[in-house]
């Protein structure tokens, strides 16, 4: 047992060695495209994987498939998930990543990978040229107005980034923040000569350490759940009821797909602009509505008003006040209205937050479609914030979050750990039980014993002469 434990443990030492080891060896992979639903409910399914090469192949799949088939290529030397958050918190006044988080907040599809294997990113654009016929433009020289550039035709855009060759972190954050204008200047060319197109930004390797400590200690989580996106740049949606606010709502993406074809983002005319109209909105301390027209959103829809229904009772088992989102009405032209149940609630007085909220069966909070017309639509909010009760200092409460404290991972976690103290435990018990004989044979007495057993035989045993 000793030696099974042994094996265990010297298994698992080695497995947390080679884990450690390849916890370095990844860089991080953005993508942004023109073209809409591209990756529909993909945006959160791999944090905390490391992707491989094969896997970020599978995921490129659909750029392959469009219509308009335009690749931008942004490689960089080195880049590591870190950079984000180190160099925008402490490097703030140069701005590095501003033009690269605007694209992927305002593009129709986004997917951030926050871990690929190098391998996969330095042969990414070898895999690329593989794929079609495409015309390669090795974009190296700014600007690009003089390319001869046939959107009717694949083309495929390699831009080499300047190389961080500093090890000074104020000249490598004014790198990031060239190459992050870089970027920025070469997709807002192709978009204003009408190219549609999709964006992939990684390195070659990984970058290596920093001189914060504070902030390698908290780049996992934080990281992905703040950096990419990052925090808002816009500010909430508030409704008054002629006083005081009653009502705020947040969502870094707001998007509606019509029988699969018809796609409507609504992010801007709700939070950027601001141009819808939620005149129609009540509130009060037993209900709120939540009412948003828009006004011409997509071709062949005038009006589009989406309602969000609220109560807040009290509930006699828990012996306090919970406010529960019933449910979400889709209007179209005055005419369709298409229904949906939602099983959302959190106590009164706080606010209700949850990454990802739609129609998708992968989402944490889903609207499930009460009626016909409902089955046309595909509904998708990103980091959505609602609060329709019990509104403080016009400002969101602590937000009742819908993601559960155990996640697969931790359930994980625990039951090899209870596997392992099993092993162990057994192991105890049986050294534990292990005894010795009380009392031993001598020798002397067998000898005897076989000497009278001779005689009373009739055989007299041998003597020597």
């Amino acid at each position: 047992m000793a030696g099974v434990l042994g094996v265990i443990f010297t298994c698992i030492l080695v497995k947390s060695i080679l884990q450690a080891s390849a916890a370095v060896d990844h860089v991080p992979v953005l993508i942004w495209s023109t073209q809409s639903s591209l990756w529909e409910g993909q945006p959160f399914e791999y944090e905390g994987h490391i992707i491989s090469e094969q896997e970020l192949h599978n995921l490129l799949q659909p750029l392959f498939n469009q219509s308009s088939r335009n690749i931008v290529l942004f490689l960089q030397d080195k880049l590591s998930m870190d950079d984000f958050t180190y160099y925008r918190r402490d490097h703030e006044q140069v701005k590095p990543f501003h033009s690269v988080q605007i694209s992927i907040e305002t593009s129709a599809s986004s997917l951030v990978l926050p871990a690929v294997t190098m391998q996969g990113s330095s042969h990414l654009s070898e895999y690329l040229q593989k794929q079609t016929e495409w015309n390669i433009f090795t974009a190296d020289h700014f600007p690009i107005e003089d390319l001869d550039i046939d959107p009717s035709k694949p083309n495929l855009f390699l831009v080499n980034l300047p190389v961080l060759s500093s090890t000074s972190d104020e000249s490598r954050a004014h790198v990031l923040a060239n190459n992050d204008l870089i970027m920025g200047k070469f997709t807002t060319n192709l978009k204003n000569r009408g190219i549609p197109f999709t964006a992939i930004y990684t390195a070659f390797s990984p970058s290596k350490g920093f001189k914060s400590t504070d902030v390698t200690s908290h780049t996992g989580r934080q990281l992905l759940a703040v950096d990419i996106p990052a925090p808002a740049r816009y500010s909430p949606l508030t409704v008054t009821n002629g006083t005081y606010i009653c009502i705020i709502m947040f969502a870094t993406k707001v998007a509606l797909t019509f029988k699969n074809t018809l796609h409507v983002d609504l992010t801007n005319k709700t939070f950027v602009s601001q141009t819808v109209n939620s005149t129609s909105s009540e509130c009060s301390d037993t209900n709120t509505l939540v009412s948003l027209k828009y006004a011409n959103p997509a071709e062949g829809i005038n009006t589009l008003e989406l309602r969000f229904l609220m109560t807040n009772k009290f509930y006699k088992g828990s012996a306090r006040k919970w406010f529960t989102f019933d449910s979400l009405e889709i209007i179209q032209d005055h005419l369709h209205t298409a229904r949906f149940n939602a099983s959302i609630s959190a106590p009164a007085e706080y606010s209700y937050h949850c990454q990802l909220v739609g129609t998708n069966m992968n989402y944490a909070s889903r609207f499930i479609p009460a009626n016909k017309e409902a089955q046309a639509w595909e509904i998708h909010i990103s980091d959505f914030q609602i609060q329709g009760f019990n509104i403080k200092n016009n400002m969101f409460s602590y937000a009742s979050d819908c993601a559960s404290f155990f996640t697969p991972g931790i359930w994980m976690g625990l039951m090899s750990a209870f596997l392992m103290l099993s092993i162990l435990y057994y192991g105890l018990l049986m050294i534990m039980q292990l005894t010795t004989n009380d009392r031993f044979d001598d020798p002397k007495d067998l000898i005897g014993i076989v000497t009278k057993t001779a005689g009373v035989g009739g055989v007299r045993p041998e003597t020597g002469r």
